[in-house]
C-alpha cells in the first residue's frame, strides 16, 4: 500500500457503461466537495471492450443525474497496460473485475490494485452490475459507490 498522498484512481467494471463510469462521476463530485478534485486524476474503464467510444448507460446516466452528477459526457473505454503504470490505484467493482485486472498486470505495474470496497472501507463488498436490473438496482449501486467514494476520499 503506498503511504504517500495519491493523485489517480482509475475505476474499473466488466464493460466500462454501469458502475465505472457511475463511480468516476461520484468519486469526483465527492471529492468537489472537499475542495481536492482538481488535484486528482479520475478515470474509468472496462476488462472488456464491448461499449469502447459509447456514452455510459442511460440508467446510470439518470442515477447520476438525480443526484447532481453529470456523467454523460464519458465514453467506455477498456483497461489497458499503461494503466498500470499511469494511476497509483486500479479499484474493481467485483471480485471477477480484480481478477480480470490482475491477469492484465503487466510486470512493470506500479499500481496498487483491489477490491473497491476493500480499498475503501476494509469490506469485502462487491458492487453488483445492475444491467440487467431495475432503476431501483441502479440506484442501490449509486449509494453503495457514495458510501466507498467517501471512505476512499480519506487516502487522497
Amino acid at each position: 500500500m503506498k503511504t504517500h498522498p495519491l493523485r489517480s484512481v482509475l475505476f474499473v467494471c466488466l464493460g466500462n457503461i454501469c458502475r465505472s463510469p457511475l463511480a468516476e462521476g461520484v468519486f469526483r463530485s465527492v471529492l468537489a466537495e472537499q475542495g481536492k478534485a482538481e488535484s486528482v486524476r479520475i478515470d474509468s474503464a472496462g476488462t472488456n471492450g464491448y461499449h469502447t467510444g459509447e456514452a455510459p448507460d442511460d440508467r446510470s446516466v439518470s442515477v447520476a443525474e438525480k443526484h447532481g452528477i453529470d456523467i454523460s459526457g464519458q465514453r467506455c473505454r477498456q483497461l489497458k497496460p499503461e494503466d498500470f503504470l499511469n494511476f497509483d490505484l486500479i479499484l474493481g467493482m467485483d471480485r471477477a473485475n480484480v481478477t480480470a485486472i490482475e491477469l492484465r498486470r503487466p510486470a512493470n505495474a506500479t499500481a496498487e490494485t483491489g477490491l473497491l470496497s476493500t480499498i475503501a472501507l476494509g469490506e469485502n463488498n462487491q458492487i453488483p452490475d445492475p444491467y440487467y436490473g431495475t432503476g431501483v438496482d441502479f440506484e442501490r449501486v449509486y449509494l453503495m459507490v457514495l458510501k466507498a467514494s467517501r471512505g476512499l476520499s480519506k487516502r487522497f
